[in-house]
């Protein structure tokens, strides 16, 4: 079905342009030229982020942070091993998902930690990639509000998380 669909979707566009007498080729090169421009807006708010991600994994800084909390959360049945994962997950999809690998396959894709992760890594967003680089695009300047938000449904998600691999067990 997705081989037909996108070519229909396509001519679709394609057929209704042609209706009502769009000029097809400039709309095309002008949304590409605002692309392009969207494009270079993003770039430096995303270079910034991923040289913070890289600085905090690279100094230990996230995992000398996951030990100091790892007493305090084993409380609630959070392992240790999924700490780092919870405090990089707001910032980074991509560095979550190699640390989610890691930890499959060092405690197995069926144990608590990689359940507990993999429903962690699903259920949450990288809320600060998402304040950098979209409104940073976009110029919105006071992210107060939706910083606090968007941390706090990381956090309910997180919790979540927890109940949920436990019912899975």
């Amino acid at each position: 079905m997705a081989v037909w669909l996108i070519p229909l979707i396509v001519a679709a566009v394609i057929g209704i342009g042609l209706y009502k007498n769009v000029n097809i080729y400039e709309t095309l090169t002008d949304g590409a030229k605002e692309g392009m421009y969207m494009w270079i807006a993003i770039v430096p708010h995303l270079v910034i982020m991923m040289a913070a991600v890289a600085v905090f994994r690279a100094s230990g800084a996230a995992a000398e942070l996951a030990s100091w909390m790892a007493p305090f959360l084993s409380l609630f049945g959070i392992p240790a091993d999924v700490v780092p994962l919870a405090l990089i997950r707001p910032i980074s999809g991509s560095a979550t998902l190699a640390m989610l690998d890691q930890l499959m396959q060092e405690h197995g894709a069926d144990s608590y930690i990689a359940k507990l992760a993999a429903i962690m890594q699903g259920s949450t967003d990288t809320t600060l990639y998402v304040l950098a680089v979209y409104f940073g695009a976009a110029g919105i300047k006071k992210t107060g509000d939706a910083l606090k938000i968007g941390l706090l449904a990381d956090a309910a998600a997180f919790f979540f998380a927890i109940i949920a691999a436990s019912w899975l067990l």
